[in-house]
């Protein structure tokens, strides 16, 4: 039998919190299986990193009164930590903050636009005018935090009652 080359990864873990059971379960679940492909010989790659974009972040980051970076960076720590407890051994774990992200996501992203697989169109979406972000359309409800979903029911935003806007963004979606 020929030997295979297996590249694996799990969902990625959020930065804005602790590793919990679902997850753990995934991860354990995912070890296995590469260990079992390893024992059989193969080439198997268990690769993983902190999810660490996206407005849950900026807000968790604020309401600590710490920079996004060093939110991520402490969470990044501790999930690392808690994935050695309990034996999980991937090949690489990194962060989506990571340069080498950073590259590997402009480089996909160019060639797919210069094949025209990226299309771009304009939405509306909630932003907050004094600190310059663009919120996602979900409703998260955490403590006091209320983020708007429709525009009709747009809420004090993380505190700071500032109401977010609507505001016109260009988009990009990968075009099947």
């Amino acid at each position: 039998m020929s030997r295979r080359k297996i590249l694996v990864t799990s969902a990625l873990p959020y930065a804005n919190g602790e590793i919990h059971l679902g997850h753990l379960l995934e991860y354990i679940q995912t070890d296995i299986w590469v260990r079992f492909q390893k024992m059989m010989g193969n080439e198997c790659h268990y690769v993983c990193a902190d999810d660490a974009h996206g407005t849950p972040i900026m807000l968790k980051a604020n309401e600590l009164s710490i920079t996004p970076e060093e939110l991520i960076a402490g969470v990044s720590e501790r999930h690392q930590a808690d994935f050695k407890d309990f034996s999980i051994g991937f090949s690489q774990y990194h962060s989506t903050h990571s340069d080498e992200n950073k590259e590997i996501s402009a480089d996909i992203y160019n060639k797919l636009n210069d094949k025209g697989f990226i299309k771009t169109r304009t939405i509306s979406q909630a932003f907050d005018p004094e600190k310059q972000i663009v919120f996602c359309l979900l409703k998260l409800v955490s403590k006091s935090i209320h983020l708007p979903i429709l525009p009709n029911g747009l809420n004090k935003a993380y505190n700071n009652g500032i109401s977010p806007v609507m505001r016109r963004i260009l988009v990009f979606k990968y075009r099947v």
